[in-house]
């Protein structure tokens, strides 16, 4: 199969899903960023007692309240959170993830299973790692510092 193929037949959960930063309802904002900069991710996943997103939190929202209220840190997540983040269900095709950012505009999208409960996060990075991960041939990767690959190009 071709990667057309492939992102259109193989579901989400065979993207390499990352493990989330997960805050509950009663976190604050200071909670979340802490917690996002512990494990290097821009963003937080607000849940319920049953693990179910109520939404999101991104590093864009934060400097945003860092303008305007800098003592926002210390209000509760919910007061500032997005609810309304698109998920993907980890059994959907992989071609629903490459929508929603297309569409959303989004570098994040929130993975839940069948129940609806949080199973991960994935997006632009997931993506192209798995475009990279199965079709390396169609991708030439130069690494930072590295010498340029030559190009092929029909010619004089």
């Amino acid at each position: 199969m071709g990667l057309y193929e492939n992102i259109r037949n193989e579901p989400v959960s065979r993207l390499a899903l990352r493990e989330p930063v997960v805050v509950g309802r009663e976190a604050t904002v200071r909670d979340a960023v802490s917690r996002m900069r512990e494990q290097k991710l821009g963003c937080a996943i607000v849940v319920d007692d049953e693990r179910k997103p109520v939404g999101l939190f991104a590093e864009s929202k934060l400097t945003r309240l860092l303008s305007d209220t800098p003592a926002a840190v210390y209000d509760p997540i919910l007061e500032h959170h997005d609810p309304q983040w698109p998920t993907v269900k980890a059994s959907e095709p992989i071609s629903r993830v490459l929508s929603a950012l297309e569409l959303d505009n989004v570098r994040f999208l929130i993975v839940v299973d069948n129940q609806g409960r949080l199973a991960g996060l994935t997006g632009q990075k997931g993506l192209m790692e798995y475009v990279a991960e199965h079709f390396p041939r169609q991708v030439i990767v130069q690494r930072i510092g590295g010498k340029p690959y030559p190009a092929e190009r029909e010619g004089a």
